[in-house]
């Protein structure tokens, strides 16, 4: 070869053993660092998952309380002793181990699973009751004096609206009794509500009769109407005295305040007491004890308009 040309030459290296082990050994470290960050994520999620029985559980398999102190048996960590007796194992031939057993909450029957704590809310439910009834009672008698009120003012208000009654002011008496608002109409000297010995009122009478009956048809209250007299004893009959007369004024005063559109079954009561209960004791003869009376009776004592039958304080 004459010719000036370079000469080439190639070299060939032979991979050596020692270069194949170390190509894949990161592989091997990575798998390895992957496994270990999956136990570590799995362990927390059992931390997190499971209950706190359930942790003393795993811990006591771990770290058993009954472990022997002997070396006798299978010598092992256990020394030939069984944290349970019962249920260890499926068959004879099963490999024994140990079960840790999660707590269980016992239902029991419905009437024995009543707790102290339960049936000392039940005892405070049933005493609030009874206070709420009480309560109940004390806001309905609250209502009821509110709803007396009431129906005196309107009816003081309409004897100076109505010119005819104007004159009648002094024979309208208000009050409270035991039995609930009384509203009396009371005779005065030279103004009387009815004839003197008669039961055919006056037609003033039959007006405030009305505006009576206006006032209180609104209100649920039975009521009881009583007639009274004075002392004079009634000297055209006989037959027919103070009580006949004092009953006989106390109906036609049940009519007038129904002919004002008063219902008839509010109507409890209708009595006649002559001159035994003067409103002026000192003297029996005095005009201002001929009298009616006209009472709202209280709902506890009976006076409520839901039975027509209900008897009254009285039993009459």
């Amino acid at each position: 070869m004459a010719n000036n040309q370079p000469t080439i030459i190639v070299k060939k290296r032979r991979k050596g053993h020692h270069d194949e082990h170390h190509g894949g050994a990161w592989k091997v470290a990575y798998a390895d660092f992957v496994t270990a960050m999956m136990a570590f994520f799995l362990l927390l999620w059992l931390l997190n998952a499971t209950t706190e029985e359930q942790k003393r559980g795993i811990a006591d398999y771990f770290a058993p309380s009954s472990v022997s102190t002997t070396t006798s048996g299978a010598g092992g960590i256990l020394g030939g002793q069984e944290l349970v007796t019962e249920g260890k194992k499926a068959s004879e031939g099963a490999p024994a181990g140990i079960i840790v057993e999660i707590p269980k909450t016992v239902t029991k029957p419905e009437e024995e699973s009543k707790t102290t704590e339960e049936t000392k809310e039940e005892s405070e439910a049933e005493s609030g009751q009874k206070v709420s009834e009480e309560e109940l009672q004390e806001a309905q008698a609250r209502l009821e004096e509110q709803k007396f009120a009431e129906a005196e003012n309107t009816l003081r208000q309409a004897m100076h609206s109505v010119p005819e009654l104007v004159q009648l002011e002094d024979s309208l008496i208000i009050d409270r009794t035991d039995e609930g608002l009384r509203i009396q109409i009371v005779d005065q000297a030279g103004l009387s509500m009815f004839p003197l010995g008669s039961a055919d009122m006056y037609g003033h009478t039959r007006t405030l009769l009305g505006q009576v009956a206006q006032v209180i048809q609104s209100l649920p209250n039975r009521i009881s109407i009583t007639g009274h007299t004075d002392a004079l004893q009634y000297a055209k009959d006989k037959g027919y005295s103070n009580w006949e007369l004092s009953s006989d004024r106390a109906n036609a005063s049940r009519r007038a305040l129904i002919d004002a559109g008063l219902d008839p079954a509010r109507v409890l009561r209708v009595e006649g007491k002559a001159e035994t209960d003067p409103l002026h004791v000192e003297d029996p003869e005095d005009p201002r004890n001929r009298r009616i009376s006209i009472v709202l009776m209280r709902q506890s004592d009976g006076g409520a308009n839901g039975d027509p039958l209900a008897p009254g304080p009285n039993g009459q």
